[in-house]
């Protein structure tokens, strides 16, 4: 008589299962998305944060608008610059990956 299987079996195939069904998850669509989020999120930070500077420094020296105006530009320069940073690195990882 065959054994019956046992409910670590039944949990093992469906885990096997659910892994499987599951699309994405090891593709490099997910690996660039994440990127670009962060790419995003970084650009986003940079400039807030250029703003708040900016802004706190015409709080302090009463220069009206214009420490905000140079921050924001700056922030967002900064933003600018790591996103195409970001953006070298990764157009040089998928070249190594496409020659191997």
């Amino acid at each position: 008589m065959a054994e019956q299987p046992t409910d670590e079996d039944s949990l093992a195939r469906r885990i096997a299962a659910a892994r499987a069904a599951e699309p994405g998850r090891k593709d490099g669509k997910k690996v660039a998305e994440n990127a670009g989020w962060q790419a995003a999120s970084e650009f986003i930070g940079a400039m807030l944060a250029g703003g708040f500077i900016g802004w706190f420094i015409d709080r302090q020296a009463g220069t009206g608008p214009w420490g905000l105006i140079v921050m924001l530009l700056l922030g967002f320069v900064t933003g600018l610059t790591q996103s195409l940073r970001r953006q070298k690195r990764m157009d040089k990882e998928s070249a190594e990956r496409n020659e191997e």
